[in-house]
């Protein structure tokens, strides 16, 4: 007489349609086995059970510390975009402000370069003034999000000057107010510093005080 074999589903689906199965056959607990998932040796279904949660708690301690950090990083930014925006506010004149917007990029945040061009303003004499090509200003207004990587157009890269050629990454933010536009850009010799994949929701921050902080004085 032929016996049908079960499949590994079919046992496992009549255990979860049969909870009490155990609770009638409790002695068989104490003799099935599993292999151990490290080293292979039979160990019991109730130390594999352990492990399992042990496991599973390391992970979910895991997740807490990375949900933990990330938060005190959060904290560590808003900060510094607050303190951003009070020496902004207190700026006397578009100079103080710029100077002041600089100064926090590069010694808050550790921006070693930043640029910024202003068009559609009248010039006060001040580089971040001078003239952009069509091309910039249609890059501007299509950005939506700040956009951050490796690649910056060879007009952008110029205004670095001697650093140009030592830069890697670029964070390019559309700066944008009632009777001005212009762009701020960031960028580092890191070439993880600014990567696309990466969150934008600080740079667009920090692009709406930057030219808050400008219209202010225009």
């Amino acid at each position: 007489m032929s016996m049908d074999i079960l499949t590994h589903d079919q046992v496992a689906s009549f255990l979860e349609d049969n909870p009490d199965f155990f609770n009638h056959h409790g002695d068989l607990l104490t003799r099935l086995s599993v292999p151990h998932p490290h080293s292979g040796q039979a160990i019991s279904i109730g130390e594999r059970q352990v492990m399992l949660l042990r496991d599973r708690a390391r992970g979910l301690e895991n997740k807490l510390k990375e949900f933990i950090q990330f938060a005190e990083e959060n904290d560590a930014i808003g900060e510094k975009m607050h303190k951003l925006a009070l020496g902004l506010m207190r700026g006397k004149s578009l100079t103080a402000a710029l100077q002041t917007l600089y100064l926090g990029l590069r010694e808050d945040f550790a921006i070693p370069h930043a640029i910024i061009r202003v068009w559609g303003a009248p010039n006060p004499g001040l580089s971040e003034f001078s003239p952009v090509s069509a091309d910039i200003k249609v890059l501007a207004s299509g950005l939506a999000h700040p956009q951050c990587g490796p690649d910056a157009p060879l007009e952008v890269r110029g205004w670095f000057g001697e650093s140009a050629p030592h830069l890697r990454s670029f964070a390019l933010t559309h700066l944008k107010e009632p009777g001005m536009e212009g762009l701020l850009v960031l960028s580092s010799e890191d070439p993880e510093r600014f990567y696309p994949e990466m969150g934008t929701l600080y740079l667009s921050w920090l692009g709406a005080l930057s030219a808050a902080a400008i219209a202010r004085f225009l």
